[in-house]
């Protein structure tokens, strides 16, 4: 059951025999695996490597599951995440959901369907991908035709929402006045003065003063690191 492109997957599990049983059976899948400890090592392996989908026990020294996903919410990781819980908690259930947790499996479970269930993550997250744009901690939808800082969904007007996308979609790109007026703008409307410069203004209060640049005499830009 292979996918077109190699699945990283990050497993953090502190009971060595359920890490060892987890990492040779994603193995067997022909999946990269990397394994941490405890939530303190996850929580770093996460924020510093890419991954396709995570695999994270709820009961962790160090950091507990829910502290590590929270962390890594905030920080604007997306990553999918498969949570471990005991069975028949669901309050495990109800605060990982509350946490970001993208599906769940109680112990004991067959491994078959921890497999199955990461190429569903998987899957779900690659269709995501194709109309989301991350930008760090900023995600554009251009689906939903929404915003969110850090996970938290950003109240935007229609104006504001197609500057952020057209600059996003861009990103990189030093976008004109006109150009970003054009996109707001319609054709039997001619003002083009200082609609963008205040709309600009108004996000930069809600998504940050430097999520936007201008560029003197050219226009404005999201850049990219």
């Amino acid at each position: 059951m292979l996918l077109e492109k190699t699945m990283k997957v990050l497993v953090i599990e502190d009971d060595a025999d359920v890490r060892q049983s987890l990492v040779q059976t994603l193995e067997e899948e022909l999946f990269v695996v990397d394994a941490a400890v405890d939530g303190a090592e996850g929580l770093y392996r996460a924020s510093e490597w890419q991954y396709d989908v995570i695999v994270l026990d709820v009961m962790l020294p160090e950091l507990d599951g829910w502290k590590v996903i929270e962390r890594l919410r905030v920080k604007g990781i997306l990553t999918p995440v498969l949570m471990l819980t005991a069975l028949g908690e669901i309050n495990h259930r109800i605060r990982g959901l509350d946490s970001g947790a993208d599906d769940f499996l109680s112990k004991p479970f067959d491994e078959r369907e921890l497999v199955a269930r990461l190429y569903a993550l998987h899957r779900r997250a690659t269709g995501r991908a194709a109309h989301c744009i991350e930008l760090g901690q900023i995600v554009v939808n251009t689906v939903d035709q929404t915003v969110s800082l850090r996970g938290e969904q950003i109240s935007l007007t229609a104006s504001q929402y197609r500057i952020v996308a057209h600059l996003a979609t861009r990103a990189g790109q030093v976008i004109s006045r006109e150009e970003l007026a054009e996109a707001i703008i319609s054709e039997d409307n001619d003002r083009l003065s200082n609609v963008i410069d205040v709309q600009i203004h108004h996000i930069r209060r809600k998504l940050g003063k430097d999520f936007i640049v201008s560029r003197r005499g050219l226009g404005y830009v999201i850049p990219v690191e």
